[in-house]
């Protein structure tokens, strides 16, 4: 039970914007539903058609294509890039999660200098492009003496460029919560800041594991650019490969089979999260 419900009492009843905007359809509405989502899935199963017939005539998924995918030593080649994807991908995830909830916090601060630092922050790196950061750190820092290894030229960037998302959408959550949460808080005897780390901050972050969830599968999807630095994460050894095989398309499916496989589980875990939130 929140501040505001233990205020309100067990009597009161619950605020109108908790009530669902919309009526549940009804058996005609769903069937309406059910027509216009198959009617609209046949231009797509039309084109998956057309691909598939396309690549078949130009012996695109001739077994030689695909056989070298099958050897082992093709396959640890590509689970050690795969290893090395998720292994960016952790250690981003590791600052930027927390690095972003800090400044969400700042921005949300009554002092006005952590204010304007972290909307400066959020707002100059929400627009900075992540591919030009990334150059900016493959040929800026070297010519100032800084010569970092390629993990850690693809992952700073990366945490740069998501801590600025993440505070928003922590922002945005806090922003989204009922006032009275924290004049409940502050009438309780709490601090600005207690109340934001006891009370608020915990309730947005819980509202908002869905979306955190999908910023990681963003991060996980942005960790494709490591070829810039030349770093060897899972598609740039897909791409190695299929150039050296000639197989350059099975190569690139066999890659974007892998990060379908891993997104779906992120998606999932953030679809259970949500259902157990709820």
């Amino acid at each position: 039970m929140t501040l505001l419900a233990a205020r309100r009492g067990p009597g009161t009843p619950r605020p109108r914007s908790e009530d669902p905007l919309f009526d549940p359809p009804g058996p005609r509405a769903r069937r309406r539903i059910r027509i216009a989502t198959a009617v609209s899935l046949l231009p797509l199963v039309a084109l998956v058609v057309f691909v598939v017939r396309q690549f078949a005539a130009h012996g695109q998924l001739a077994a030689h294509q695909w056989r070298p995918y099958t050897t082992w030593p093709i396959l640890h080649y590509l689970l050690s890039g795969a290893g090395n994807t998720l292994l960016v991908t952790a250690l981003a995830a590791a600052v930027a999660f927390p690095l972003g909830g800090l400044l969400a916090l700042m921005r949300s601060s009554r002092p006005v200098v952590p204010r304007l630092v972290a909307r400066g922050y959020t707002e100059l790196l929400r627009a900075l492009p992540l591919l030009v950061l990334l150059y900016l750190f493959l040929f800026g820092l070297p010519q100032l003496g800084v010569d970092l290894p390629p993990l850690w030229q693809l992952v700073i960037p990366l945490v740069l460029t998501h801590a600025a998302v993440i505070a928003e959408l922590v922002r945005a959550g806090i922003l989204a919560l009922d006032p009275g949460q924290g004049e409940a808080s502050q009438s309780l005897g709490l601090t600005h800041w207690q109340s934001m780390r006891h009370v608020i901050a915990p309730q947005a972050i819980r509202r908002l594991t869905p979306a955190l969830v999908g910023q990681l599968v963003r991060l996980l999807k942005d960790s494709t650019l490591g070829y810039v630095v030349s770093y060897l994460e899972l598609l740039h050894r897909a791409r190695v490969l299929g150039e050296y095989n000639h197989t350059v398309l099975s190569a690139y499916l066999v890659a974007a089979a892998a990060f379908v496989l891993v997104n779906i589980a992120l998606a999932t875990v953030a679809d259970r999260l949500e259902r157990r939130i709820r």
